[in-house]
């Protein structure tokens, strides 16, 4: 996965995490990306520092971007923390008995919701728009609150 800064010509910064740089150019190029705070959908990569991994097990200390560094100068408090890694905890145990149904996602979450075919956890893909639409048809749908990788992607 690669994660990026994003940002609109509004100014506001956001991440976008994806399988590869190709991946963000034909996301970007289908209109799939969008400013969560504005809407606009003139998504450009945004300067960033490099992200070296560490090797083996070794603590690795990330910088934030300079206009959030005041922000993030201060270490997260310990139960932030821990409250963190308990949703990741949550999320990963929910995966567990959940099926990647990839880009078919707004599909199956629709065929689920009018009976054609068996209620079953999924996750998946969607575009805003495609998200937009299955909340506005009643859809039962939500946002992870860690991106997920495809199967197929992960080591």
């Amino acid at each position: 996965m690669i994660v990026y800064d994003l940002a609109c010509p509004d100014g506001h910064r956001f991440e976008g995490w994806f399988g590869n740089s190709a991946e963000f150019e034909a996301q970007r190029a289908r209109g799939l990306l969008s400013c969560p705070t504005c809407g606009h959908a003139e998504i450009s990569k945004a300067p960033m520092a490099p992200a070296v991994p560490a090797k083996g097990n070794a603590r690795q200390e990330v910088l934030a971007p300079e206009s959030h560094r005041a922000m993030a100068s201060a270490p997260l408090p310990p139960q932030l923390r821990e409250a963190l890694a308990a949703l990741a905890r949550a999320q990963a145990e929910a995966l567990k008995h959940s099926t990647w149904v990839g880009e078919r996602f707004a599909e199956e979450s629709r065929a689920m919701y009018y009976g054609e075919r068996e209620q079953a956890p999924i996750h998946g893909q969607a575009s805003l728009d495609e998200a937009r639409a299955l909340v506005e048809e009643g859809v039962p749908i939500a946002p992870l609150p860690f991106p997920v990788a495809p199967p197929e992607k992960l080591n």
